[in-house]
């Protein structure tokens, strides 16, 4: 894959994990909190925490192909290692106090991690679709 197509997707994952987390985060203050309102520093945690999350994606980019099994190790690795990240960041930064703060915020990734995922997976099934069109379409050159 190239570097361009790399970023592309890093800048991609980043605004789908910035909006799902807005989402999320609204939705949920929303039926518990409504009068709790976003400041400036929120968004910029948000937009950090969501950058970090994009660029750990990294780690799923190989030089050279890797089977599937590998794959789905990586992504496992992927995750665990962002929960870690992440909780581990927002304990320093003092945003998360307690353990049932913790367990809440893991949530919260695992779902944002979830929707990544759904829509990095439609986005490479569209790709292999389109793969496939071509040698169907070179395959009918080549016999004529």
């Amino acid at each position: 894959m190239k570097r361009s197509e790399v970023v592309k997707d890093i800048i991609r994952d980043f605004l789908v994990i910035f909006a799902s987390i807005i989402i999320i985060i609204t939705v949920l203050r929303q039926i518990f909190m409504p009068e709790l309102a976003f400041d400036l520093i929120s968004i910029y945690t948000i937009m950090g925490f969501s950058l970090l999350g994009a660029l750990t994606g990294m780690m799923l980019y190989a030089p050279n192909e890797v089977s599937e099994q590998a794959m789905r190790v990586r992504i496992v690795i992927h995750f665990l290692l962002l929960e870690i990240l992440l909780i581990a960041l927002a304990s320093l930064i003092g945003v998360i106090a307690s353990v049932s703060a913790a367990l809440l915020f893991a949530l919260q990734i695992a779902v944002v991690y979830a929707i990544v995922r759904l829509l990095s997976y439609e986005k490479d099934k569209k790709e292999a679709e389109q793969i496939n069109e071509r040698l169907k379409a070179v395959k009918q050159d080549i016999r004529g």
